[in-house]
């Protein structure tokens, strides 16, 4: 029942950025296969652009000029450390063992003598950095990826990223379980912070670049997110690191 509710909550943001209006594609961009509903996602594409540069950039500015930047990695790897065990636990529902065993003694070197995942101990160490998420498994289940989709806030996605990122909330524990309202939200607020100031820049790069944003974005996320489903197994690296759409 609740995941149902969730995802009438996406379906009812989804609606609102619809009534926005939707934006026409621009002469001379071909429509891609992949995207039938380009002129929706194009203006959900807008309304996060303008949420980001009237509230989401001036903030993290704001928490750059206040934070020096070693306490700002001590959150960064806090939070890396936290969903290192969903990682884990992802690895071991996909049938990587090997890969889940790795990312649970990061948890462990970093949260004993990491001062709790404030630094990270284990990259360093030899013990790679791995990121995992529900949709990436229910693609190695063999669910395919449906048509791709913008949603309000979260960004890039597509139909089964859409229900893994229902499912990611779901079962996330700061996000979901912790009792006090006031500290759930404080702490959400910061995760989200915390992942706009890891690529705080790079939106300012595309921004200067002669590209249509939106299809780069677009084309960027779906390799991206089929090279970490077949785990790098491509002929070719993704074509940039694409924004995410978790709290870390």
């Amino acid at each position: 029942m609740i995941f149902w509710l969730q995802l009438k909550r996406v379906a009812l943001l989804c609606l609102a950025a619809a009534m926005v209006g939707c934006a026409s594609i621009p002469a001379g961009v071909q429509p891609s296969p992949d995207d039938p509903w380009e002129p929706f996602n194009r203006s959900v594409f807008e309304f996060n652009e303008g949420l980001d540069a009237y509230l989401l950039k001036p903030v993290v500015a704001g928490y750059r000029f206040i934070l020096p930047e070693f306490v700002r990695d001590g959150i960064y790897n806090f939070f890396s450390n936290y969903n290192d065990i969903y990682t884990a636990l992802y690895n071991l529902l996909q049938g990587k063992p090997g890969y889940a065993f790795n990312d649970f003694m990061r948890v462990a070197v970093n949260t004993t003598m990491g001062l709790g995942g404030l630094l990270d101990l284990a990259t360093p160490g030899g013990l790679e950095k791995h990121k995992e998420d529900w949709g990436q498994t229910f693609g190695v289940w063999g669910v395919p990826a449906g048509p791709y989709v913008v949603l309000p806030f979260f960004g890039p996605s597509n139909v089964r990223d859409t229900f893994g990122t229902i499912a990611d909330l779901e079962s996330d524990y700061l996000f979901k379980y912790v009792k006090d309202v006031g500290l759930r939200n404080s702490i959400t607020g910061l995760r989200v912070v915390n992942a706009r100031n890891t690529y705080y820049e790079a939106g300012d790069l595309l921004d200067g670049a002669a590209i249509d944003k939106y299809s780069f974005m677009r084309d960027a996320y779906i390799q991206r997110r089929q090279y970490q489903i077949n785990e790098g197994r491509e002929d070719e690296e993704p074509l940039m690191p694409a924004y995410e759409n978790q709290y870390e």
